[in-house]
């Protein structure tokens, strides 16, 4: 082994030993949203603001997140390159090695066909002749931050309110935060119980936006 690949190899060992907590997997999920400060994603993942400053900092010397200074805060962000495609191939190699993860993602899901969704590529299709409806499941908050255009916001915990307020003419593809994000196939199972037809994106908002296409911001 020469010195250029031994370095190469040993960038790619430190760059999965710090993608190897369910914690920072978490933080690069939420981070990707938006820019936030450290005490909102703390809450967000359910840790302790210390226990998420220290991870944050991992993931900053490995360049998965970067942070910037406003006022008094220091909010963190997805960093640039192809962060979200490297998340979404890890969700793949689970998936295809533990095919049992389908229970723990939606163990009401019992049909296999049931998870089928939407790639991004079909959704634009789709958009373009209008048959479909967009629907973004995540809370207001990351709502407001971006989503796709067109999109209506319902969070998931509210959608069985909401349901006869959707139209039944179109098929409701839902979305949420990317490829660890299970709002969406929470969504559709409500959904499809009430008799609507509905799909997931197979993707969620981080790969939309890091394909360049158009993002919407405001409520």
């Amino acid at each position: 082994m020469d010195r250029a690949q031994h370095a190469l190899l040993t960038d790619l060992a430190n760059l999965a030993r710090t993608l190897g907590s369910p914690q920072r997997l978490l933080l690069l999920q939420h981070a990707a949203q938006g820019a936030r400060p450290v005490e909102r994603l703390a809450e967000l993942s359910g840790l302790s603001v210390a226990n998420a400053s220290q991870h944050l900092q991992h993931l900053k010397r490995s360049s998965l997140v970067v942070a910037e200074r406003k006022g008094k805060q220091v909010l963190y962000s997805l960093a640039g390159g192809p962060i979200t495609d490297v998340l979404g191939a890890l969700t793949r190699l689970a998936q295809h090695q533990r095919s049992e993860i389908r229970s723990v993602i939606s163990a009401s899901l019992t049909q296999p066909d049931d998870l089928e969704g939407i790639s991004l590529d079909e959704l634009l299709e789709r958009l373009r002749d209008s048959s479909v409806i967009l629907l973004d499941v995540r809370p207001p908050e990351e709502f407001a931050m971006g989503h796709l255009p067109g999109a209506i916001n319902v969070p998931v915990e509210g959608l069985e309110d909401h349901l006869p307020l959707l139209a039944r003419d179109r098929e409701i593809i839902a979305y949420c935060r990317g490829p660890h994000c299970v709002l969406s196939t929470s969504a559709v199972d409500i959904m499809r119980k009430e008799g609507i037809r509905a799909r997931q994106l197979n993707a969620g908002f981080p790969e939309w936006k890091a394909a360049g296409h158009t993002v919407v911001t405001g409520a």
